[in-house]
């Protein structure tokens, strides 16, 4: 444990802002801060500048490699190390690295998922620096924060279309602030907080559970004696193997820059989470992946597992992500802050609109951009928002919007004072809103949060389709208000008809509730895309295309490479936990079963030949219901492995992702009941795996 204070560890091992400061010529800082807040184009001679610095800072630290650390479209990051010894004439070495070793990176494209973009043999990929989020030293390694493309160009990285949907969102945001007079703000940024959720199992019960090594999840385990009802594990009193593991954790994230702030226990036993402060959409990304990472290696260090799966464990609440997302001027300015009276605040309501407006116009999208075979068991599951897109305003906003469609005076609202009745407690403003943990996307003071994100996800996806589609009703917003005569009276016509054009997508109330959906698809005409087979050849339609394209966030070719992408993870992802089930079921639970049934029958054949008149109940009922769940067993393994041998007669991967849907996890569904019933009939002496109450409870 290290002895020093908070203050002094925090981003000791990053080339942040203030090592930069101390180690170059203000000529070079200044160059450098110009490309980061600007976008100003980087010179040569800066670069290798900034390289020799970053290269001596690297080596006093200890660090003998350095790597470009990028994130492919595999959902994880990637890095290939490089020494930074260089032969010298003498025979000796020296620690070279040069400001193209900074700025570019050559990896082996052909070897990460491309959706088609390039034929395997076309091999070569860059990974270019990316200036704005800070390198950093990872196990004696200087990681420097690139962008990954193709050699012809295109993105095959989450890094670039989400730097590409900020500047997009930048641009259309300066526009709408210039409009109100604000000619100091130079750029407008997205601000993120992403809150982790996670399971801490212990090593040895992960060693004996094959089916989470090669899935992340349980796919069979009957439901333990007690799980969640009681209500007790949230907000509940770490324990001391946990508290050890997240101090450790704080650390080695301290160390980083990464701001952990909150840490507490989760509603699902064995669940925790941790969240950061917020910081700039770029920078929020890099560091969940990096947090992510950082989980796993220190839960390791204390005989742990960190599960990030979206669904572990069936019976019990799963893992998300909540995307806390705002938008923030360089100079400080909250954009979605409704100040002391939102009523009277006409930029923030031309703002609340344009995120209205947007998440109604493309609530696929950003549906889509959370889909996941992972994140599927948890969406509509009542632990997480239904897959049906809607947005919680809370009373307040909601009767303000109201007032505007109407022309209809606003009331207003007075601050309650809440009374606890005790005379030594504090008494307290209550917010004018409450939260609703039910809504996919909710407003909660100067924020959104965007709750349906899993825990395994980059959160790049849904910030770049959030961050476009915001940038699009601003550009249409600003293209009308900058030509209008009266600008007063058009911004005015222009938040009403909004207000009126999108109210559908305004819901208070309990999105857990059967007539929500049914109001919500039905009357309303939202989408309720249940699926990522379901969801994600959407984005291929001509309006969310047409919006990608013009914004400059994707091209064509990659918005097929990544629909392409997408629905392989998803058809590969369930197909190896159908091969793990069809594996475990061969090989042990079968085995373990008929072992019981061996042990039941000698035990009733040695009974009753010690009296004709032992009747054996208990052992005769019970072999006859394992004997006849051991056909069904057989019999469900043998459609599971038919159904997943046929999925090689479908000749596209939509066709295989809706075979998956259809046949493949209906098989695996029906293989789980019996086997877990199964659990419960045979001796825990003879079954092979720990159950769910050894997993659960393991950690103290």
């Amino acid at each position: 444990m290290s002895t020093k204070t908070v203050p002094e560890m925090f981003g000791e091992n990053v080339f942040d802002d203030r090592v930069m400061r101390a180690v170059l010529s203000d000529k070079v800082y200044n160059s450098l801060r110009k490309t980061i807040d600007e976008g100003a184009k980087l010179n040569t001679e800066v670069a290798e500048q900034v390289a020799a610095a970053m290269r001596d800072w690297a080596l006093s630290k200890g660090a003998t490699h350095f790597t470009h650390w990028f994130q492919p479209l595999t959902g994880v990051t990637a890095e290939k190390h490089d020494s930074f010894i260089e032969p010298s004439p003498d025979g000796g070495v020296i620690m070279a690295f040069s400001g193209k070793n900074l700025i570019q990176g050559e990896p082996d494209a052909s070897s990460f998922p491309t959706g088609g973009i390039r034929a395997t043999f076309e091999a070569r990929g860059y990974t270019a620096w990316d200036p704005t989020s800070y390198a950093f030293i990872k196990d004696k390694t200087l990681c420097i924060p690139t962008a990954f493309c193709s050699y012809t160009g295109e993105a095959l990285d989450k890094k670039t279309p989400l730097l590409r949907s900020m500047e997009a969102l930048n641009k259309q945001a300066l526009r709408i602030l210039k409009l109100f007079g604000n000619e100091d703000a130079k750029y407008v940024h997205t601000s993120v907080g992403p809150e982790q959720e996670y399971f801490l199992i212990t090593k040895e019960m992960y060693d004996k559970r094959p089916d989470i090594k090669y899935t992340g999840r349980t796919l069979f385990g009957a439901k333990a004696p007690k799980g969640q009802e009681m209500d007790d594990h949230y907000f509940g009193v770490i324990k001391p193997k946990v508290q050890e593991f997240m101090n450790d954790l704080n650390q080695e994230l301290w160390k980083l820059g990464i701001l952990a702030k909150t840490e507490h226990n989760e509603v699902a036993p064995a669940q925790h989470e941790l969240a950061p402060i917020y910081s700039s959409t770029n920078i929020a990304t890099d560091q969940n992946q990096l947090m992510m990472e950082i989980m796993q290696k220190v839960a390791a260090r204390h005989g742990l597992v960190c599960l990030l799966h979206e669904k572990p464990f069936a019976g019990v609440n799963g893992s998300g992500k909540h995307n806390n997302w705002s938008m923030a001027t360089d100079t400080g300015a909250n954009l979605l802050s409704p100040g002391d009276t939102p009523s009277e605040n006409a930029q923030f309501l031309l703002m609340l609109c344009a995120v209205i407006k947007a998440v109604d116009e493309y609530q696929d999208l950003l549906r889509l951009s959370v889909a996941t075979a992972g994140n599927d068991h948890r969406l509509g599951a009542n632990e997480a928002p239904p897959a049906i897109i809607s947005i919680f305003l809370g009373d307040e906003l909601t009767a303000i919007l109201d007032s505007i469609k109407n022309d209809t005076p606003y009331e207003g609202t007075e601050k309650v004072i809440m009374k606890l009745g005790v005379h030594s407690l504090p008494r307290f403003s209550r917010d004018t809103t409450d939260r609703n943990r039910t809504s996919p996307f909710a407003f909660t003071g100067n924020k959104f949060e965007f709750r349906s994100l899993g825990s395994a996800n980059s959160i790049a996806c849904c910030n770049i389709m959030l961050n476009a589609a915001v940038a699009e009703s601003l550009q249409q917003f600003a293209d009308r208000l900058e030509g209008a005569a009266d600008f007063e009276n058009e911004l005015h016509e222009l938040i009403k008809e909004t207000i009126k054009a999108h109210e559908r997508i305004i819901f208070n109330g309990n999105g857990y509730g059967e007539e929500w959906i049914e109001e919500a698809t039905k009357v309303r005409g939202l989408s309720n895309l249940k699926t990522t087979a379901d969801a994600m050849p959407h984005l291929l339609d001509k309006k969310n295309m047409d919006m990608l394209i013009a914004h400059k966030v994707f091209t064509e070719s990659e918005l097929h490479s990544r629909c392409e992408i997408m629905l392989e993870n998803y058809c590969k992802t369930i197909n190896i936990e159908g091969h793990t089930m069809v594996d475990m079921v061969r090989k042990n639970y079968l085995a373990a079963i008929e072992g019981y049934l061996y042990s039941l029958a000698k035990t009733t054949s040695l009974m009753k030949s010690v009296s004709a008149n032992v009747k054996c109940n208990y052992e005769i009922t019970t072999m006859e219901r394992l004997s006849e769940l051991t056909d069904s067993i057989n019999e469900a393994t043998t459609v599971l492995e038919e159904k997943l041998a046929s999925l090689v007669n479908y000749d596209n991967i939509i066709k295989t992702s809706e075979a998956m849907r259809d046949e493949i996890l209906p098989a695996m569904e029906n293989l789980r009941k019996y086997v877990d019933e199964a659990e419960m009939l045979t001796s825990e002496r003879y079954w092979p795996f720990p159950s769910y109450g050894k997993l659960l409870f393991s950690v103290y």
